[in-house]
């Protein structure tokens, strides 16, 4: 599960890849009920957007914003079927969050202990998503907010060295650039395929806090 991530700040490649402006009030972090730059694309006149967006997804239909707390992730093997999720699913409300690197837990010492998440080549990772939109029905307020869809990762030669031993492993779902529009377009029988690690550019994974950057690579 991802938990903790750094939003991009870098516009330029934004805008080269996805042809959209970031946000400019983006936080230097991003935990559970946080903000973070998300892209979006309308399936009837195929404009690219992007914004704010909170990181838990509200489903249309929640009462109140709690049930983001247990919907940062969607678990791609159940998305279709949960019920926080599978109208957002059905309505193919697909986006990227746009992130510098994600954190996981490493365990080998014994205890808990932060390690970052990037990809090898320096770029951001556009992470696949679901997102969906909730009317506040005290406020009136409409918010837009997304869960990050994840894979099996126990053979991903980077993530399976995260989380509780003998806990299944798991990661975000890193879409290429080159398949980011396709993501975005996609239906649901592409999205399914897409949702794969096989797919997902070289990461690598450095220690942190540690001052001492210890590496794994992709073979």
């Amino acid at each position: 599960m991802c938990t903790n991530f750094t939003p991009t700040k870098r516009s330029q490649w934004v805008r080269d890849k996805l042809g959209v402006d970031l946000p400019s009030d983006c936080p230097d972090e991003t935990f559970p009920g946080y903000a973070a730059p998300l892209v979006v694309k309308s399936h009837q006149s195929g404009r690219v957007a992007c914004g704010l967006a909170q990181f838990g997804l509200i489903p249309a239909w929640a009462k109140d914003r709690k049930i983001s707390r247990h919907t940062y992730n969607a678990r791609s093997e159940t998305v279709a079927e949960k019920p926080s999720f599978r109208t957002a699913w059905r309505q193919r409300q697909w986006g990227l969050v746009l992130v510098d690197d994600f954190y996981e837990p490493s365990y080998e010492s014994g205890k808990a202990v932060r390690w970052k998440i990037q990809l090898a080549s320096g770029d951001p990772l556009a992470i696949a998503c679901l997102w969906d939109r909730w009317k506040d029905p005290q406020t009136g307020e409409v918010r837009v907010s997304f869960s990050m869809l994840t894979v099996n990762a126990d053979e991903h030669p980077v993530m399976r060295q995260f989380h509780k031993p003998g806990d299944e492993k798991r990661t975000p779902v890193v879409i290429a650039p080159h398949l980011h529009d396709h993501w975005l377009s996609a239906n649901t029988e592409q999205a399914h395929a897409l949702m794969a690690w096989t797919h997902m550019p070289e990461l690598i994974a450095v220690s942190a806090p540690s001052t001492v950057a210890t590496r794994h690579r992709m073979a």
